[in-house]
This record gives structure tokens, sequence and C-alpha cells, in this order.
């Protein structure tokens, strides 16, 4: 298993995300997704473009977080936040990602200033998927190219 990278000046942002089987969860971020596993087994870390996925099972409260309990979500159908993926061609990683397992919510849509759609992680947490078409580009960190 790799190390992981050193932090640049500032920090790095990570996600993180309680999975109810870390195994399972790594190879959809590693194998359906592309990213690079980095550390594991419990938690694994996933290198996933430019970012890393923290993936560890859920527990009670512990002394830095004394009253929050981590656990996936309750209900697929309801949530407060979710990854969003910026790709630079929506269809290619539709289909890659497709062959690979990841089932899409709906095929990419058109909207005003992108086309986007939405898969689940094998935990239920929604990932959006998108490419802009806004002619003036998509909003990128100073420094950033995208690998897809």
């Amino acid at each position: 298993m790799a190390e992981l990278p050193p932090l640049p000046e500032g920090f790095v942002v990570n996600h993180f995300i309680t999975s109810d089987d870390v195994e399972r969860s790594a190879r959809f971020y590693s194998e359906v997704l592309g990213g690079r596993v980095v550390f594991g087994p419990v938690p694994t870390v996933v290198e996933l473009s430019n970012s890393f996925i923290v993936i560890n099972t859920g527990g009670g409260p512990t002394d830095d977080k004394p009253t929050v309990t981590l656990e996936t979500p309750r209900d697929p159908e309801r949530t407060s936040s979710f990854l969003n993926l910026r790709v630079k061609d929506i269809q290619v990683a539709y289909a890659a990602w497709s062959a690979r397992g990841a089932q899409f919510l709906t095929p990419p849509t058109q909207h005003p200033y992108e086309t986007r759609c939405y898969i689940r992680d094998p935990d239920g947490y929604l990932i959006e998927v998108g490419q802009t078409t806004d002619p003036a580009g998509d909003w990128m960190p100073a420094g950033w190219s995208p690998s897809q």
C-alpha cells in the first residue's frame, strides 16, 4: 500500500463516508470510478482524481464528537449533501462507469449550463456527475487540470 502524499501548504479537502462494507465501497471508488487505494484496509483512503475519499465503518460518539453517531444513509431518497464529480466528457464517463457496474439514476440530461446525471455508491450515497456546457467553461482551482 502506498503512503499518502505529503500535504501541501494550507490543507487538502477529503470526503469522508461511512460504509457498511468498507472493502465493497473501496472497490466501487477504485474499480468503477477509477480511483487508487492509497491506505487501508480500515479505514481505507482512495485517491480519486485530485482528492481523497476516506471510507470507514460507522460508530457512536467519541470524545471529539460527543453527540454524533456515524451511519450510512437511512433513506437514499433523502439527502442533504452529495459528491459532485466534474468530468471533461460526460458521455465517455457514463459509458465507462456503466460498463464497470455503476448504476445511474438516469442517462445524462442537459440543463442550462451543464449536462449531468447521478449514481449511487454501494451504501446509497448520491454522486453527481456533470460536464459544463457553459461557453465560459467550468470553475476549477488554480493550477488544476481535470484528468477526465
